[in-house]
């Protein structure tokens, strides 16, 4: 007999309101991940030419292929050292960032020793856009309205060096057409009910406006 395994959701911040619930979650995949939000993938290539061009160096130089294994000896130690650390620091955030879409925002949880977490309601998102890679990931970058977040909070989930206005993103995502259209869905589901409490706030607006005019106009 098969056994059907659902994944447990990881915790939120806070409990969710009453009405509130969450409609996906995920992780971002690390291997892109590494290359989007810690560039490795440029990293690499910068180490790799500094590497070359030692050992085309050490070559022109000395004419000796043993010239060339000393300088290996000490370019290649110190270029593998740090893509090491960086890759490890990158697979470490990966499985610590989770993304979660309930039916009235959008959470990024991050951290290492010290974990973050950005609420997003979407009230606040303007924009949501997809972008897709080779590799079949793909990111979501949500643009906001309203009081801008602090770079900090939401890093490295976040369009790099986009400083002025940070804008979020849902990095490295799995099935990235599935979490659009789930987030897409949501937005289009919230919006008749912002509408409805928009217009009710404007009414209550009119009505105490009304009042506050016969209240004047009473002898």
């Amino acid at each position: 007999m098969s056994e059907i395994r659902v994944k447990a959701l990881k915790p939120l911040p806070e409990p969710l309101p009453e009405g509130e619930r969450v409609l996906w979650q995920r992780s971002p995949v690390w291997q892109p991940f590494s290359r989007r939000a810690f560039v490795l993938d440029k990293i690499a290539l910068y180490f790799l030419i500094i590497i070359l061009w030692v050992a085309g160096s050490a070559y022109f130089d000395n004419g000796s292929l043993l010239a060339v294994v000393r300088a290996l000896t000490w370019s290649l130690p110190p270029a593998i050292g740090v893509l090491a650390v960086l890759g490890f620091i990158a697979w470490l955030y990966a499985r610590t960032s989770v993304y979660t879409i309930t039916n009235k925002r959008v959470v990024i949880q991050s951290g290492l020793a010290f974990q973050t977490s950005a609420n997003l309601p979407f009230t606040k998102i303007s924009s949501a856009d997809m972008k897709t890679f080779k590799d079949q990931t793909g990111d979501i970058e949500l643009s906001l309205s309203g009081p801008r977040l602090l770079y900090s909070m939401v890093w490295p989930n976040v369009r790099f060096l986009r400083l002025k206005r940070p804008i979020p993103v849902m990095r490295a995502l799995a099935e990235p057409h599935k979490a659009a259209e789930i987030l897409g869905q949501a937005l289009a589901a919230d919006q008749p009910a912002e509408q409805a409490a928009r217009g009710q706030r404007a009414t209550q607006t009119s009505a105490d406006h009304e009042s506050d005019i016969r209240n004047t106009a009473t002898p």
